[in-house]
């Protein structure tokens, strides 16, 4: 399994990356048992798809999985509609799109579109429920906390764990998310000892708790804000945390 750092800006593009996107890949066998590789793209926000190209071909994407609804970690999914639809090579197959209750009419809204079909004639809306696969990943919904429903997600192929929390405040979910992964992908948008609001975002000490108490084997923190120096919330994650950690930076890759 292979994590592709496409955008890491928290809440919105920043002057050196678009907002969340990841692009995990795996190789596995398909239906016809013919070896190839498989792509996840985790979220999709502002900016996104056009640095997606940069690291695949968007049309070989196998399904795109949404942590929530926010714009940061969903908008650019209109832009993806338009590219399916309307690519020269003529409309491409739907793909799956996971994600919380609602995501099909959200999207439509985004694009304008009359709830049906909306967007599913390019996509097949999946709602998160209990753990799927797509290819060779076994993927884990896991429901944090955050103003709207959100998930973080697990993601396993073979013995190697990928996790990544999406948006959350502080819930001991995420010890079961993050346990033992190899790579504990998380948000970090508020800075320790300011006034910050519940149930939305972790802190650079939090994010670094999650990964010791949970035994993570590696940190990245990604979803700092522009507003903030992310030097000092990596600084923070690394006060809590004593193994390797760094800062999610875009093309930037991990073999897991």
């Amino acid at each position: 399994m292979r994590l592709t750092i496409v955008g890491c800006s928290g809440s919105y593009p920043g002057p050196e990356s678009p907002a969340s996107c990841y692009l995990v890949e795996a190789d596995g066998v398909d239906e016809s048992g013919e070896q190839r590789t498989w792509r996840i793209v985790l979220d999709l926000g502002n900016g996104a798809l056009g640095a997606l190209h940069r690291y695949a071909d968007p049309l070989a994407v196998d399904a795109v999985l949404l942590s929530h609804l926010h714009a940061d970690h969903c908008i650019d999914m209109a832009s993806y509609y338009v590219l399916r639809k309307w690519h020269p090579s003529g409309p491409q197959p739907r793909i799956p799109v996971w994600g919380p209750k609602g995501t099909a009419r959200r999207l439509a809204k985004a694009y304008d579109l009359p709830k049906k079909p909306g967007m599913q004639e390019e996509f097949a809306f999946c709602r998160y429920q209990d753990r799927f696969t797509v290819g060779p990943f076994t993927i884990t919904p896991v429901p944090v906390d955050h103003p709207v429903p959100a998930y973080g997600l697990r993601i396993q192929v073979g013995d190697a764990v990928l996790a990544y929390t999406g948006d959350t405040g502080p819930t001991d979910a995420l010890l079961d998310l993050a346990r033992d992964a190899d790579l504990l992908l998380a948000e970090a948008s508020f800075r320790d000892g300011d006034d910050n609001p519940p149930s939305l975002h972790l802190t650079g000490r939090e994010a670094g708790e999650t990964a010791a108490r949970s035994r993570a084997k590696r940190l990245v923190v990604t979803h700092v804000p522009p507003w903030h120096d992310a030097d000092a919330i990596l600084a923070e994650a690394k006060g809590a945390y004593d193994g390797p950690a760094e800062l999610a930076r875009p093309g930037a890759v991990y073999p897991l």
